[in-house]
C-alpha cells in the first residue's frame, strides 16, 4: 500500500516511499502494532547475495532508527535499496536517506 499510494523520492542508492497516515483498523486487539511510525525495507536480489542483502538491511535499519523522530505518528516508511547500496558506505546511505526524507516530507 505504501509503495503504490504513498509519496516517493529516488536517490542514487535507495528509494524512499512514504505514506503519511495509515488507515485505522477497527477492533483493536493485542496483536495490533504499537502506535508510532513504522518502517519496512525492500532489499532484492539485484543488490547482491544473501550476506550482502542482510548487511545492507542492517545498515539501513540502523540509519532509519535515527530518523524515525522526523515522521508523524501513524505514518509508514518503506526504504527500497538499489544495487548501488551494496557498495555504498554508511555516510552515503545516511545522506541519501536524509535527502529522500526531506523530499517526501516537504522539508529542506
Amino acid at each position: 500500500m505504501v509503495v503504490r499510494s504513498g509519496r516517493r523520492a529516488g536517490r542514487p542508492t535507495l528509494v524512499v516511499h512514504y505514506l503519511p497516515e495509515r488507515p485505522v483498523v477497527r477492533g483493536g486487539g493485542p496483536g495490533d502494532p504499537p502506535p508510532g511510525p513504522r518502517a519496512g525495507f525492500v532489499v532484492g536480489k539485484t543488490v547482491g547475495n544473501s550476506v550482502c542483502r542482510h548487511r545492507v538491511t542492517r545498515r539501513l535499519r540502523h540509519l532509519v532508527r535515527d530518523e524515525l523522530h522526523r515522521l508523524p505518528p501513524r505514518s509508514d516508511l518503506v526504504v527500497r535499496a538499489r544495487p548501488e547500496a551494496a557498495d555504498a558506505d554508511t555516510d552515503t546511505l545516511r545522506r541519501d536517506l536524509s535527502r529522500g526524507l526531506d523530499r517526501v516530507l516537504g522539508t529542506r
